[in-house]
């Protein structure tokens, strides 16, 4: 087991998260969150461009109480920035969106002890779903839709 530079300190206490920031924080990522993604269906996709990037919202999987979105960022600006990658879970009975993942870290844990080995913050789960809630006010704002339109019969 590593110590990681704490030998001989008293270790602080542990991170405690706020529960009521946190689930104010994903129920408005929730309400966020409904205004950009596609019909409630697998496979269904919706393309959202904020500057000269273009994000993509995949709905994984649907369930009674639970839709799994993926979004991802495509770039053309280095092939040396990796893509950007969260998978979100909405849960319609209690109407909260959070990050369950992000770029392949499987799961977000709640909290983590500090220092650590993946170097992750101690609120990283916190600090993910406020990143989403700013991406989700910045797609809402000032996203656009590109539209496949057909002028004989309107939207296609």
């Amino acid at each position: 087991m590593h110590d990681y530079g704490l030998k001989g300190k008293v270790p602080g206490r542990n991170y405690v998260q706020s529960l009521p920031k946190y689930i104010t924080l994903c129920e408005r990522n929730y309400l966020r969150a409904l205004k950009v993604i596609p019909n409630e269906e697998v496979g269904a996709q919706c393309q959202i461009k904020i500057g000269s990037m273009d994000f993509y919202i995949i709905v994984d999987s649907v369930a009674k109480y639970t839709t799994d979105i993926t979004i991802r960022q495509k770039h053309g600006l280095s092939c040396h920035i990796g893509e950007f990658e969260l998978a979100v879970r909405l849960y319609h009975d209690a109407q909260v969106a959070e990050v369950v993942q992000h770029n392949y870290h499987q799961k977000v844990k709640p909290s983590y002890r500090y220092p650590n080995p993946n170097m992750h913050h101690k609120d990283e789960k916190y600090q993910l779903n406020a990143f989403l809630a700013d991406w989700l006010i910045a797609c809402v704002e000032n996203g656009r839709v590109p539209l496949n339109w057909d002028v004989n019969n309107g939207l296609v």
